[in-house]
């Protein structure tokens, strides 16, 4: 296969969500019918709060990777997962207006397979042309009491790909089909089946993977012990170091699993661990990343010299230290909807969404464009007929577009409401002091015990607002959060 030099990674971000449960905990809440927990018990996994999905993860981890770089160039974005909320609506579309993306852009979901991000990597670097960006995001679930929920996490990653300032580039690929399944979820189920541990190891990955990634390391040329970073994402624990070492490839080249702080976060984890990874490469290394699920995909990467000169505006690695620990097994299994808990009759409110109120302000809403007056530069959210300023007035025509989610902002006021119906009590509400001026009332997500303050730092996310339950829809609205956990 020809080395493709014109087209390749531009950035990298990822995301994984701030709440983290001890596994300790887990166990500790099955022991009395599943004992044997106790030795996958060491560490934290990621969990998503309440108001967290496979969208917000996304919309996360792509400003990560597009930090204050421009936008308006990117002809399509993709987004790869199998926990997507929505399974007739376009998922990708919504994280496309949160992240201000032009109305010109084409949008894509893959999903309903293991490899859907590594499959569309491929594609997108095989394919090269426009500028593009690539979202892997995922939240996969584990049955209570089952070693998936111990080991699972949540997270996403983000990939710009395009022509300039290319900081790795594909140097072989391939993908192979096989009827091997490991696990499985049919359509309106819960949770996953998964088969036996040492079948899909023995049989799958040491069988598997290592053809595939033998073939594909002999048409990039390049030798097991050239490779710099093997990445090779799994659900258990002790199968990337045991294809390593088949393969030839040296023990240190092996990536971090994320496994201590974060987890298995499915269809995310393998371009999860790249994003990770290429925040410590050096140019001109070599990197395999392999994807596995009823088939295995193989991409070899080469870094450039551009890789020197970029970072995304967290990473991965400022991710997994912004944790919140938590030990309170209920919570986990609340915000996974695992069991159903009497919120009394303040929960008994109907949600129902106006989708036509909802398509007429998606300007203002989705990317929380706020308006600035030309006249008096008064920024203000949502936009009003006129002016606020009461010595202005000027009509909304004089308003230029001002989006709000990356401005800084600090606490003004707070309270935590613990009489209203939260699912993650108490309700934390109180007046954000932007810097640019604007001032609102917001809801403030991911307080830690240390709590709130005037003056504190916040950023911008977006969350659910709330959930119709009736129709299933979940509406998407900014939220404040502090800086740190």
């Amino acid at each position: 296969m020809a080395t493709l030099q014109a087209f390749g990674i531009t950035g990298f971000g990822g995301y994984i969500p701030r709440l983290r449960m001890q596994r300790a905990a887990i166990a500790a809440a099955h022991q009395w019918m599943a004992p044997g927990l106790r030795a996958q018990a060491k560490g934290r996994r990621a969990f998503c709060n309440w108001d967290e999905d496979s969208i917000t993860l996304a919309v996360e981890a792509a400003r990560d990777a597009l930090a204050s770089r421009p936008r308006d160039g990117i002809a399509s974005l993709t987004l790869a997962s199998t926990t997507l909320p929505f399974a007739d609506l376009q998922n990708a579309g919504i994280v496309a207006g949160a992240l201000g993306l032009p109305p010109t852009l084409r949008t894509l979901d893959v999903g309903h397979s293991q490899r859907a991000a590594t499959s569309a990597l491929i594609a997108a670097l095989q394919q090269g042309g426009s500028p593009a960006l690539l979202i892997a995001s995922d939240r996969p679930r584990g049955k209570p009491a089952s070693v998936q929920e111990i080991a699972f996490g949540a997270g996403a990653a983000a990939f710009t790909l395009g022509s300039d300032a290319v900081l790795a580039t594909l140097l072989a690929a391939s993908s192979r089909t096989a009827p091997f399944v490991d696990h499985f979820r049919a359509e309106g189920a819960r949770y996953d089946y998964w088969w036996e541990e040492r079948w899909v190891r023995d049989e799958g990955y040491m069988k598997l993977v290592v053809e595939a990634v033998n073939s594909t390391l002999q048409q990039a040329g390049v030798a097991p012990n050239e490779v710099d970073h093997f990445i090779l994402p799994a659900p258990f624990k002790g199968i990337a170091t045991a294809v390593a070492r088949k393969l030839g490839i040296a023990a240190e080249a092996q990536a971090d699993t994320l496994e201590a702080d974060c987890g298995y976060s499915g269809v995310a984890h393998g371009l999860l661990m790249l994003a990770h990874v290429l925040e410590r490469a050096t140019p001109g290394q070599t990197l395999v990343l392999v994807g596995f699920g009823q088939g295995v995909d193989v991409l070899v990467l080469r870094t450039t010299e551009a890789l020197a000169a970029f970072a995304p505006r967290r990473g991965v690695s400022a991710a997994l230290a912004d944790g919140q620990d938590h030990d309170a097994y209920l919570r986990l299994a609340s915000y996974e909807n695992a069991i159903e808990l009497e919120w009394g009759m303040r929960a008994e409110k109907s949600i129902k969404t106006a989708l036509t109120e909802q398509y007429r302000s998606s300007g203002q809403l989705a990317g929380f464009v706020a308006g600035r007056c030309r006249c008096c530069n008064t920024i203000q959210f949502p936009q009003l007929p006129y002016c606020v300023n009461p010595a202005c007035n000027a009509p909304r025509e004089n308003f230029d577009a001002y989006p709000l989610f990356d401005e800084p902002a600090e606490v003004l006021t707070h309270t935590g409401d613990w009489l209203s119906y939260y699912p993650a009590p108490p309700l934390y509400v109180g007046f954000v002091q932007f810097e640019q001026g604007a001032r609102l009332l917001m809801e403030m997500v991911d307080v830690g015990t240390a709590g709130l303050d005037v003056g504190i730092p916040l950023r911008m996310v977006l969350r659910i607002k709330d959930v119709d339950k009736a129709r299933g829809y979940p509406r998407y609205f900014w939220k404040a959060t502090p800086l740190q956990a």
